[in-house]
């Protein structure tokens, strides 16, 4: 791709000063027209290259922030606009299907951003106009981030199941092995379109081909990752974190058996694409899990276009005071709870570390049983969180299935919403403007 110089052509010495000034006015004019010009256009809707620049920015930024070499430009502008046309395609597929975001639940998201980079969202926003970052269009993009989300959860998440019998094996193959191992991975995809001709498989094959060859001449996998990668993590380096085999793909468990830590895999090839990993470290994880449990209920307050958080906060202080006078908690939760556990007077049963939202389980955890909290915020709304009970528990058995249950949802989640996405865009009718790139 060919990105402005910001100069334009010398010209001839023996030209006039009015003449010179008049084609600096003209090139100026040009030049402010070729900044948002059509990029691609992408079913009904197109992108702009003004749209494109503001996301190799927010990548520059990121990359830097990481200590991750920089890409070539034009290569770090042909991903993102390829990670572009996908994200495009999927926002209408949302607004196709009726995925709505209502600005408060888009300011709170925001606001949690600006709260990870230790900024009040004000200067959230100062830092991204600072770094020259069209605010609004980035404010638009998260809108599109979420409804992305909402469309994994209805059309992949939701229609998941996990079999007793899937967790039974998955349990009796773990116990075979006498171990528990875990593995740290970095991943880079180059995906194939579903029909794809066999030139464009070969094309695809001599690309990720190209990256494994420049990660073996020791080239920094971050950096290849934002180059060639089609994953959604791929400017995170294409880190997969700790995962349990059963969450891995058994061709990724397969080739991490066989490496040592910093080994990279050969070319592995699935119906989504051509895979390269690397082994970070991988681990036994031990299998005893003694826990305190907290027995708590609690009273929601979503937040919508008609109930505001500062009126969330004050019925939930009135329901409160009503509870200190002598009202039955349970009651009030069946009258006053927007959560399904409404119907059980508000009650959760017993939680183990880590089952509910950190806000949710850090006020939790500052109560005595007994005790009421004030109003607490957590992404779902506003609470009122009693604790009834503590005790100490071993889980290991619970822990195991509840493990093997996550983990082989995880791994169908993962390979689901590959497979869903890649459909959606070959369906979809994509023009690049390459004369103009």
């Amino acid at each position: 791709m060919k990105f402005l110089s910001g100069c334009s052509a010398l010209l001839l010495v023996s030209i006039s000063a009015a003449a010179h000034s008049a084609t600096n006015d003209g090139d100026r004019a040009r030049q402010s027209l070729n900044l948002d010009r059509v990029v691609a256009i992408v079913n009904t809707d197109v992108i702009t290259r003004l749209e494109l620049d503001d996301q190799v920015k927010l990548a520059t930024r990121q990359l830097v922030r990481q200590g991750t070499p920089l890409p070539q430009r034009d290569l770090l502008e042909k991903q993102l606009l390829e990670r572009m046309i996908t994200t495009r395609v999927l926002r209408q597929v949302g607004q196709e299907t009726g995925v709505r975001v209502e600005d408060t639940q888009l300011e709170r998201a925001i606001a949690r951003m600006a709260q990870e980079n230790k900024m009040s969202p004000e200067q959230f926003r100062a830092a991204m106009r600072d770094d020259g970052i069209d605010y609004d269009r980035f404010r638009e993009d998260i809108r599109g981030d979420i409804v992305v989300s909402r469309l994994r959860e209805r059309e992949v998440d939701g229609r998941l199941i996990v079999s007793d019998a899937e967790v039974a094996n998955y349990l009796t193959s773990q116990k075979a092995s006498g171990r528990d191992e875990e593995y740290s991975l970095l991943h880079i995809l180059v995906t194939v379109p579903e029909a794809a001709a066999p030139a464009q498989i070969q094309a695809k094959r001599a690309r990720a081909e190209e990256a494994l060859a420049k990660l073996r001449k020791g080239a920094d996998f971050n950096q290849v990752s934002s180059t060639y990668s089609d994953a959604q993590n791929a400017l995170q380096g294409g880190d997969l974190g700790w995962r349990p085999a059963g969450r891995l793909p058994a061709m990724f468990v397969q080739a991490a058996a066989t490496m040592k830590i910093g080994d990279l895999s050969p070319l592995l090839r699935s119906p989504n694409g051509f895979h390269i990993l690397k082994l970070v470290n991988k681990r036994v994880v031990g299998q005893t899990m003694v826990v305190q449990q907290t027995k708590a209920r609690h009273i929601l307050i979503r937040l919508n276009e008609v109930v505001a958080e500062v009126e969330a906060k004050r019925r939930l202080i009135e329901i409160r005071e009503r509870i200190v006078k002598g009202a039955d908690f349970a009651e009030l939760a069946r009258l006053q709870s927007e959560d399904a556990s409404s119907v059980r007077g508000g009650d959760l049963g017993w939680l183990s570390p880590g089952d509910t939202v950190p806000e949710f389980e850090q006020a939790m955890d500052a109560l005595s049983p007994g005790q009421i909290s004030a109003p607490v915020q957590s992404p779902f709304g506003w609470h009122l969180i009693q604790v009834t009970e503590r005790r100490t528990e071993d889980l290991t058995k619970e822990r195991e299935k509840r493990m093997a249950q996550q983990a082989i949802r995880a791994r169908k989640s993962e390979e689901a919403f590959t497979e869903w996405v890649r459909q959606q865009r070959d369906r979809a009718f994509v023009e690049y403007r390459s004369d103009e790139r």
